[in-house]
């Protein structure tokens, strides 16, 4: 949700330009504040960012998204294995024209990736289907000091430079990066999908890489129970590494049309046999990377009034209850990827324990610069969520 100021909004950010009453009242009610879920020496992703707000240092524990990912989708990893993201994505005249080839759907990615198993897998290279264009490539024995870019940060930009480098092994990468095109190039598939008015899967691209990390469970780690609710096999693998409970919600899609208000009631019900629910919604960060001002506008309200607003409606049936709401990272619409700015924050508590900041509360928006005007920031991420559980007991 996070944003930069945006001039067709008159210098507001979405989240201060969006109607989100339902944010605003947690911002009101509760504390307010900023959160640094990115440290310095790591890049900015959903995985290290996530890491933090559960409550991990990513510092200690991260050794790449891929491997969070294949514990996602049941794809076992050894000690020598190394897992590469895979994307499905549109080339076109050099450049990376869509890294999720149209947001295709799985069931249109599925023979994609039964083909590249077949024509380029072997006893190495291993290709796993995942969800819509986020897919996996397991190299067994394989190499992981390789430099590759996210294919979300060069949207529009030529790939030539961006191409898998440096370290052991980046010419085998590149090789299957290379192979997969020429099989793809002619596919009776893209050719059904260039008929019906969809961009072509042109290529597959590779990043994200490493090997399968050592995590203490949530339940070790903070003596509670917790479930997980996302779309995205990304938090899916973090929540089944840490022993989450991963809450499968129909219709959950990871994009606009997902379904907002099952993700909430599924988190109110999963509360009856847990002590925490983490509640992942995609949206509003696929909008940022797709550049769309007015997708992004609607994902956050949509996510206002369908998850928080019906969470807020339907919340007083629990005792006791704590709140929070925040981006993992921020997804400017001008960059159209991962920043590593802090993030808004807030956390609403309904045991009559409430922590004062320095912001006037009455028509206070929850916003990038509200946070920042409140005076309470956390600038180790991985803190935060000790904080959440344990501020009142």
């Amino acid at each position: 949700m996070g944003d930069y100021p945006i001039p067709e909004l008159e210098g507001q950010t979405v989240l201060e330009f969006a109607r989100t009453p339902n944010m605003d009242f947690v911002a009101q009610h509760g504390l307010l504040g900023q959160v640094q879920t990115i440290p310095e020496s790591l890049p900015p992703g959903s995985d290290v960012a996530n890491l933090s707000i559960l409550g991990y240092d990513p510092r200690l524990y991260y050794t790449g998204r891929a491997p969070l990912e294949a514990a996602s989708i049941g794809v076992d990893l050894a000690p020598s294995d190394v897992a590469f993201r895979c994307n499905l994505v549109t080339l076109e005249d050099g450049k990376m024209r869509d890294f999720s080839a149209g947001h295709i759907s799985t069931e249109e990615a599925r023979p994609f990736i039964q083909e590249l198993e077949a024509h380029l897998g072997s006893r190495e290279f291993q290709f796993f289907c995942g969800t819509s264009y986020r897919h996996l490539m397991v190299w067994r024995g394989g190499q992981d000091k390789i430099f590759c870019t996210p294919p979300h940060d060069i949207s529009g930009q030529p790939v030539a430079p961006h191409l898998p480098s440096g370290g052991e092994g980046a010419g085998r990468v590149l090789d299957l990066m290379l192979h997969s095109q020429a099989l793809l190039k002619d596919h009776p598939l893209n050719q059904q999908r260039q008929a019906a008015g969809k961009p072509p899967v042109s290529s597959i691209w590779l990043w994200g890489q490493g090997r399968r990390p050592q995590l203490p469970s949530f339940q070790e780690k903070y003596e509670k129970s917790g479930a997980m609710i996302s779309a995205v096999d990304l938090l899916k693998g973090i929540g089944r590494i840490l022993g989450l409970d991963i809450i499968q919600v129909p219709g959950a899609t990871g994009y606009l049309d997902t379904n907002y208000v099952g993700k909430a009631d599924y988190a109110l019900a999963a509360l009856w046999e847990h002590d925490l629910v983490y509640v992942h919604v995609e949206a509003p960060d696929e909008a940022g990377h797709n550049g769309d001002l007015k997708a992004k506008i609607q994902a956050v309200e949509d996510f206002d009034r369908l998850v928080v607003g019906t969470i807020l409606n339907k919340i007083s049936k629990f005792p006791l209850v704590r709140i929070m709401i925040l981006p993992d990272h921020l997804t400017p619409i001008s960059a159209q990827t991962h920043t590593r700015e802090s993030v808004p924050v807030a956390i609403f508590p309904r045991n009559g324990k409430g922590e004062a900041d320095k912001v006037t509360k009455k028509k206070r928006k929850f916003s990038e610069r509200e946070a920042q005007g409140s005076g309470v920031f956390f600038p180790e991420g991985h803190k935060l969520m000790e904080f959440f559980l344990r501020r009142s007991e």
